[in-house]
């Protein structure tokens, strides 16, 4: 089967690599070329259909590999991949690349729960290093002073917004958004389907009304035709025979070419895109996982050991609470506290209370006050202040509770030591 490879993707990828091969006069050439865009438009593919087309030899690291359980392995195993490369360069007289795929995944910061561990540094430092360096490059407890081959890297990810700001600086990586345009789309799209018959003219309108999926989405759905003669199959010899008919047989089953019309494929394509509908749509893990409930009020501001973030997504302000007038004042509670408990009795939720001492507020260790079973506001705000004097020194936080759904709407710190 023949791919389709961008000319654009194509032309990046080649004058990089070709590049770092040559020695131009003083002329800085950035050893790392990061390839990002959206999820599933086939990065990691055509660069592997590009490095078929020139005959080049890859080292590959998955971003998998770039966290262990020992400090240091994986700086090691990317230092030892690169010299690896530059030897098949040396024994094999071809070019050569290091490739790591999703690196972003292995050594990001998508938010301020991401662990940022002693190997997610030591990753960063060692490409850097790399970067600066590419013909001396040691392995660890060893030296070698001959110089060694220059080996280009290529790195793929969805958001290098995540990666150490150093590292992508434009001296080290060479960035390249990969968003295939529509001519790209067709181009690819007909190479998937090369074997099965369909017209220019159908493969245009194919992509057309698919125009806002992905391009693995086309190749999913070329793998869905199948599932009708596989289940037929299954059916045929029965469910509990299948092992033995597929595995070790001296005969493998054959499928006839399966209906690849275009309303066929369209039909398909629409149920893909209603389970994809039914995924956003259902959002279960938001009733199963607190951390990801909708807060209604302003959340508490990250503490010292994270990184800084915005509370909302758009760096603005959350929306005020609607104010009620508090039946009752307290000199233990702010306004803001006051007006939080009537609006979540207002909502028919019920109210709680939480505390945590400076030690276990690090392992979010939280406890639980005396349980506040009113809908009266008095009765509330009177147990609130009394979980309040009895931990003046804690870290004391107001729950709301959805107590129908079993689900919390709120968790915010009233108090701080």
């Amino acid at each position: 089967m023949t791919y389709y490879v961008s000319p654009r993707f194509l032309n990046k990828l080649a004058v990089h690599i070709t590049k770092n091969f040559l020695n131009l006069p003083q002329v800085k050439v950035p050893l790392i070329l990061g390839v990002h865009g959206r999820k599933g438009e086939g990065k990691t593919f055509q660069c592997e259909l590009v490095y078929e087309r020139m005959g080049i030899e890859v080292v590959h690291i998955s971003g998998g590999e770039l966290e262990s359980p020992d400090a240091g392995d994986p700086a090691r195993l990317v230092r030892l991949r690169y010299r690896e490369a530059a030897e098949l360069v040396r024994v094999r007289g071809v070019m050569a690349v290091l490739m790591i795929n999703d690196l972003d995944a292995g050594a990001g910061r998508f938010d301020a729960t991401t662990q940022y561990t002693v190997n997610t540094q030591l990753v960063n430092n060692t490409l850097m290093n790399i970067a600066d360096t590419p013909t001396n490059v040691q392995l660890p407890g060893s030296y070698d002073d001959k110089p060694i081959q220059r080996i280009p890297i290529i790195v793929t990810g969805n958001d290098f917004s995540t990666l150490y700001a150093p590292l992508i600086r434009d001296g080290r990586m060479e960035k390249f958004y990969w968003e295939p345009d529509h001519r790209d789309r067709v181009g690819i799209v007909g190479g998937i389907f090369a074997a099965d018959g369909l017209s220019q003219s159908e493969i245009e309108q194919l992509v057309d009304t698919f125009a806002n999926q992905a391009i693995d989405f086309f190749g999913a759905l070329r793998s869905r035709i199948y599932d009708e003669q596989i289940l037929d199959f299954i059916q045929a010899v029965g469910v509990e025979n299948i092992s033995r008919n597929v595995v070790n047989t001296e005969q493998p089953p054959s499928f006839r070419k399966p209906n690849f019309n275009l309303a066929h494929l369209l039909d398909v394509g629409q149920q893909m895109v209603s389970e994809q509908g039914r995924v956003q749509t259902m959002g279960l893990v938001r009733e199963y996982n607190q951390a990801l409930q909708a807060q209604p009020a302003r959340a508490p501001q990250p503490q010292g050991f994270y990184r800084s973030y915005s509370p909302t997504p758009n760096g603005n302000a959350p929306a005020a609470v609607p104010s009620a007038a508090p039946s009752a004042s307290s000199p233990q509670l702010n306004s803001e506290t006051v007006n939080q408990v009537h609006h979540l009795l207002q909502q028919g939720y019920q109210v709680g209370v939480e505390h945590v001492d400076q030690r276990r507020f690090r392992t979010n260790s939280w406890q639980s006050c005396a349980a506040i079973q009113t809908h009266n506001p008095t009765e509330a705000l009177s147990a609130l202040e009394r979980c309040l004097a009895s931990h003046p020194d804690d870290y004391v936080r107001l729950i709301g509770i959805d107590s129908r759904n079993k689900r919390r709407v709120l968790e915010q710190i009233i108090q701080r030591p």
